[in-house]
């Protein structure tokens, strides 16, 4: 008993959430791990969680004088860079053609309902995917930068990139401000916002299988193999064939050479 009371709140939030985690994961390193690098891939991960971040800032802001707002930890906030990160790939004006895709509007949904029933729910997203971009999101950064086409350039990797602080400091102070919010709720607020983070995870997943473009990358890099498969066979058969001409004629030399002899 003693040892459940004294487990910090981050802590329960990871374990409770870890099975759905592990799986969440397996899903994007299957659907997008290859494909990341690709710069319309990496545009579409972004355009399908700008709005939830940019929701949670905002919630976050509007409920700054209650127990969440301790959560507004300077230099955490992403939604600026995210719009610079998307105009770079999209280009200045792509806000003019843009729509929230379905799979976006049903997990914003969800966040309003929350919102308005039991804002303190919204912790369970805030912590996660912020977690998640602290962490998951410096090694999709990696694999993006070690791409040809981000080898010579940070520009369109702002969300990932963090000025005057460290991402070491960020998960620091979230995890304080979380574990000193759960020690001014109730127990069943807290299992409350413990259950949710295994929402967290679904949501994520759908809109996650929403992103376009992975399909068409992986066909293009196919097609890129089979080519270069193909050049392989007919450099061989070319080699294989000139060394038996090579052979053959050699052959024919030496017979030639002991028939005078």
């Amino acid at each position: 008993k003693m040892g459940e009371e004294k487990k910090l709140f981050s802590q329960e939030m990871r374990e409770i959430t870890r099975t759905i985690h592990n799986k969440s994961d397996t899903m994007v390193n299957a659907k997008l791990g290859v494909t990341m690098s690709d710069d319309s891939v990496w545009a579409e991960g972004l355009l399908v969680f700008y709005e939830v971040f940019k929701f949670l800032e905002e919630a976050l802001e509007r409920h700054k004088d209650s127990l969440i707002g301790d959560l507004l930890i300077p230099g955490m906030q992403r939604t600026r860079a995210f719009e610079e990160d998307l105009s770079h790939y999209l280009g200045q004006e792509w806000k003019q053609d843009y729509s929230v895709r379905p799979e976006v509007q049903n997990y914003l949904e969800h966040l309003r309902n929350l919102e308005e029933r039991q804002p303190y729910l919204l912790v369970a997203y805030v912590y996660h995917l912020y977690m998640g971009l602290f962490s998951g999101g410096q090694i999709l950064r990696a694999k993006k930068m070690m791409s040809l086409s981000s080898v010579s350039t940070s520009e369109g990797n702002n969300v990932t990139a963090y000025e005057n602080t460290t991402i070491g400091s960020l998960k620091k102070q979230l995890k304080g401000a979380i574990n000193e919010f759960a020690e001014n709720i109730d127990r069943e607020l807290r299992q409350e916002i413990l259950e949710e983070g295994i929402n967290v995870f679904k949501l994520n997943n759908t809109i996650i299988a929403s992103v376009k473009g992975v399909d068409e990358v992986l066909r293009r890099r196919l097609l890129k193999l089979l080519i270069a498969v193909i050049l392989l066979i007919i450099l061989f058969l070319f080699s294989w064939g000139y060394f038996r001409e090579e052979h053959s004629a050699s052959q024919q030399t030496d017979k030639i050479i002991n028939v005078e002899l």
